[in-house]
């Protein structure tokens, strides 16, 4: 079942509930990206801000953490009101414990890959994580375009996945929009994420709408 994830970098949080109540008959999760400044040049997305969201919100709250060192980011943004917890595959010498880690506060655990990281680097751990997101840009900053050559990940880990019998969500992130989200659909990819395709839109709930159709190949 293909889903989306909008990212809320690309919120405008002075009106956040208005832009969240019309993009929610659409999206079942809300993506949040924390960025420590280290791991990618950039600051983003503190635990206040998911705790504050999930006091009033029963979306699944999809936190992608880029920064250096995740095991000391999943208590505070677990106990924030994260249901997943996705960190870096490139900033962790032991993601297998930090994947028990994660699902011993009861989360749901992802592991992610920039561009320029092998899918190899992430295979090993299929048997133990509950999603896997692709980079199609390099992390931290909104509104890039979408690295082409990012796509051939997709398929592969698709089909790995499907070997392993697990339901996994295969996750694909930066540059989506509607004119190329079903390129990455159609390849395998079932939960997207999309910012400033929504809410840079002069209307997100109709981009939201339209990004989801097309995601499904239904224009």
């Amino acid at each position: 079942m293909i889903r989306l994830s909008p990212s809320l970098l690309s919120l405008d949080f002075y009106r956040a509930k208005e832009e969240i109540e019309k993009i929610r008959p659409y999206a079942p999760y809300l993506h949040f990206d924390v960025m420590d400044g280290h791991f990618v040049p950039n600051l983003a997305l503190g635990e206040c801000i998911v705790k504050s969201l999930r006091a009033h919100l029963n979306e699944v709250f999809d936190v992608h953490l880029m920064v250096e060192k995740p095991e000391d980011f999943i208590v505070p943004f677990a106990k924030a009101g994260a249901d997943i917890l996705t960190f870096h595959a490139e900033a962790t010498e032991d993601a297998g414990a930090l994947i028990d880690a994660i699902h011993a506060l009861g989360k749901k655990a992802g592991i992610s890959i920039k561009p320029n990281t092998p899918v190899e680097a992430i295979l090993p751990y299929l048997d133990r994580v509950d999603l896997v997101l692709v980079m199609t840009v390099e992390p931290g900053f909104g509104g890039q375009a979408l690295l082409e050559s990012c796509l051939a990940k997709i398929p592969v880990l698709r089909e790995e996945i499907n070997k392993t019998g697990r339901e996994i969500d295969l996750e694909a992130d930066g540059g989506i929009k509607c004119d190329n989200v079903r390129k990455l659909t159609s390849l395998g990819a079932d939960l997207i994420v999309a910012g400033s395709a929504i809410f840079a839109a002069a209307d997100p709930a109709l981009a939201a709408k339209t990004l989801l159709q097309n995601a499904k190949g239904e224009h």
